[in-house]
């Protein structure tokens, strides 16, 4: 059964869209089946792997219309798309029973199909992001290397603990790494390494770097891999697509010993 990974951040501008994409993307490259899921209104992430309009997206998946059909972006890599629609989704669903169990159960005949299940949450902590915890094996928190950005934590692993408490005892939080990172300013410095502290070993190794080519390629459709594979961000997403292998060795060794 594949890694269900939701990658979250409740504030803005944080490149969680770009990394869904190209962490995505440099798994499918090291050979791995991999399916992306929009489940954010603004469909950045549909926009990003320049995928048309469809009638079978996460909405109509939600509102019982359609299952969740994945579209072929390239060999490997599979997206299910999100629509403008699906804005309307929370106030639409929040008179169903069990409507955060929604998605999960939508979600479970693609489970055998692929190594790895990565969900784009919108940015905030509504019921889209709580059906896509409730979906999760695990959480990727991508962080900007700024103060203010670590203060706004609190909240989202507030509601992370009460998700695994109340519906998904699995899911945890396994993985941190920060995003337009430049190493030669001190604040960015000094941000990481209070991440690090707080973190642990959670915490990637890989930075990514400020890299404008990651700010163009969505506008062509493309991951950072076939838009510029020379550039920095390719090579820093390439890295930390190699670490989340890594990190999948590691907890199978884990279970081996337990």
């Amino acid at each position: 059964m594949g890694r269900v990974i939701a990658i979250s951040n409740h504030k803005g501008g944080v490149g969680k869209t770009t990394s869904v994409v190209n962490i995505g993307a440099g798994l499918a490259n090291l050979k791995k089946k991999v399916l992306l899921i929009d489940m954010d209104p603004q469909s950045n992430l549909t926009l990003s792997l320049g995928v048309q309009e469809s009638e079978q997206t996460v909405y109509s998946a939600l509102k019982g219309e359609s299952a969740l059909v994945p579209i072929n972006v390239y060999k490997n890599l599979d997206v299910v798309p999100a629509s403008l629609d699906l804005s309307g989704a929370e106030s639409e669903l929040a008179s169903e029973a069990g409507r955060e169990y929604i998605f999960a159960e939508l979600l479970e005949p693609l489970r055998n199909q692929y190594d790895y299940i990565i969900i784009d949450c919108p940015p905030s902590l509504g019921l889209l992001t709580i059906n896509a915890f409730t979906a999760a094996d695990e959480i990727f928190i991508p962080l900007q290397p700024h103060y203010l950005a670590i203060k706004g934590l609190t909240k989202i692993i507030e509601v992370i603990n009460k998700i695994k408490k109340r519906l998904n005892r699995k899911l945890e939080i396994t993985g941190v790494f920060v995003t337009q990172y430049d190493r030669r300013k001190i604040l960015h410095r000094d941000v990481l390494e209070t991440i690090k502290t707080y973190f642990q070993d959670r915490v990637f190794f890989v930075q990514i770097r400020e890299n404008i080519a990651l700010a163009e390629a969505p506008s062509v459709g493309l991951d950072i891999f076939r838009y510029d594979p020379a550039c920095a961000g390719a090579d820093d997403y390439a890295r930390l697509a190699k670490e989340v292998l890594k990190m999948e060795k590691k907890m199978a060794d884990n279970t081996v010993e337990a």
